[in-house]
């Protein structure tokens, strides 16, 4: 360790505190929309990016500050439980209530908030707050928490460090947010060309409702006893997670024995099928069913569009379903009368497409298409790799930064 440095723990640079759980009903009665007080953060409220929300309609009334604890303005705030713990990070600018799923500490002399707040982003730190996780889902005690040991330069040493990090991610993020401008440009060019495609309807064109196109629509269902009931091995059961607008993905892949699976036999997928999801948030999200899966079987959340051959050709209608003019309309129909969006087979049934009437036509289209797509996914993959790179920057100069090299 450099000179002047010593080795401290979380417990020694300030308090560290949870804050106040709410009930539902409560939260809505007492301090949704109240006008005027502490804002309360839960852990939606603090984003990936380090930015929170305090505008989320809910409010402690000062009146009441005795019975919450309260986070004054400058703490840090880190998620401690749950699928977001050690991930979702950020230093308040004002005082807060806060949910009882997050840590605040208030750093004293010995440390500034955002040499704390930059030590949470190390390596070295996740390593620390990931091997004090326990439970089911996944969560740090404040005994634990308090453990985890920090680098500790003189005052002096520490602002000279954030400010030197702060300039080099001030370019960096710029630079990060120039690629991620050209990577939606890259994506919205494919769209732009689906689009094009889609609403300039030649002569030969015919519309028809997919019924009338389609010699399979259905959905399936989840065997008795939901998740627990799934096999490591087996014949595959297809889920809305497995179902993308730009491919099918197997992680997550569930996996049913042969009794199960007979029960599904109205919806063994067959090649060239259309999954179409229908409800969820990921509803309208399809993709054409991968032959190495052949047979499988579906869930109730994902429909199978099995086309006639000789009418319309599958690819075809990915692209129509995952063209934005027609994906709106599917996730207008899915949000009609329900909370949770879904689509119905009726629904599905009596939707209306346009398409050549010559497969050859389509054909030509889709081939097409499908060039476009490939040159995008290479756009994509080469602006992924500069994100990638940007963020392996940044792991880098933390680590010269507490290790005394910066």
């Amino acid at each position: 360790m450099k000179e002047g440095w010593v080795n401290k723990t979380l417990k020694d640079i300030g308090k560290v505190f949870s804050g106040n759980s709410i009930n539902a009903k409560v939260k809505k009665e007492r301090y949704l929309n109240y006008p005027k007080g502490f804002p309360y953060v839960a852990t939606k409220d603090v984003g990936f990016d380090s930015s929170i929300d305090y505008e989320n309609g809910v409010k402690i009334p000062c009146i009441e500050k005795d019975s919450f604890k309260v986070a004054s303005k400058n703490s840090v705030l880190i998620c401690a439980e749950g699928g977001s713990a050690g991930r979702k990070m950020g230093i308040i600018n004002q005082d807060i209530c806060f949910v009882n799923k997050l840590f605040a500490i208030t750093p004293e002399n010995v440390t500034t908030s955002k040499y704390l707040f930059f030590w949470y982003n190390t390596i070295e730190f996740q390593q620390e707050f990931r091997s004090r996780l326990t439970g089911l889902i996944g969560g740090v005690s404040k005994k634990k928490f308090e453990s985890i040991p920090i680098p500790i330069p003189p005052i002096y040493e520490q602002k000279r460090i954030v400010a030197k990090l702060d300039k080099c991610f001030e370019a960096i993020d710029k630079a990060r947010a120039n690629v991620e401008k050209n990577l939606q440009n890259a994506k919205d060019l494919f769209q732009s060309q689906l689009n094009q495609i889609f609403s300039q309807k030649g002569e030969e064109w015919v519309e028809k409702k997919i019924k009338l196109i389609a010699t399979k629509i259905g959905s399936g269902a989840t065997p008795r006893g939901g998740k627990n009931s799934y096999k490591e091995t087996g014949i595959s059961l297809i889920r809305s997670l497995n179902v993308y607008d730009d491919g099918f993905r197997e992680m997550k892949l569930a996996f049913i024995d042969n009794n199960q699976a007979s029960k599904l036999n109205n919806v063994i997928i067959e090649k060239n099928d259309v999954l179409l999801n229908i409800t969820g948030a990921s509803v309208a999200r399809c993709c054409i069913v991968p032959e190495n899966l052949i047979p499988a079987r579906v869930n109730q959340h994902v429909s199978i569009i099995r086309l006639k051959p000789e009418i319309l050709e599958p690819k075809f209608l990915h692209y129509l379903l995952i063209s934005k003019n027609i994906k709106d309309i599917l996730l207008g129909i899915g949000e009609q009368g329900s909370t949770r969006q879904a689509i119905t087979k009726s629904q599905i049934e009596n939707f209306s497409i346009c398409f050549p009437s010559e497969i050859s036509e389509q054909l030509i289209l889709v081939k097409q298409l499908d060039k476009l797509k490939t040159q995008t996914k290479s756009l994509e993959s080469n602006y992924q790799q500069e994100l990638d790179a940007l963020d392996e920057l940044k792991k880098s100069i933390l680590q010269k930064a507490f290790n005394g090299e910066l």
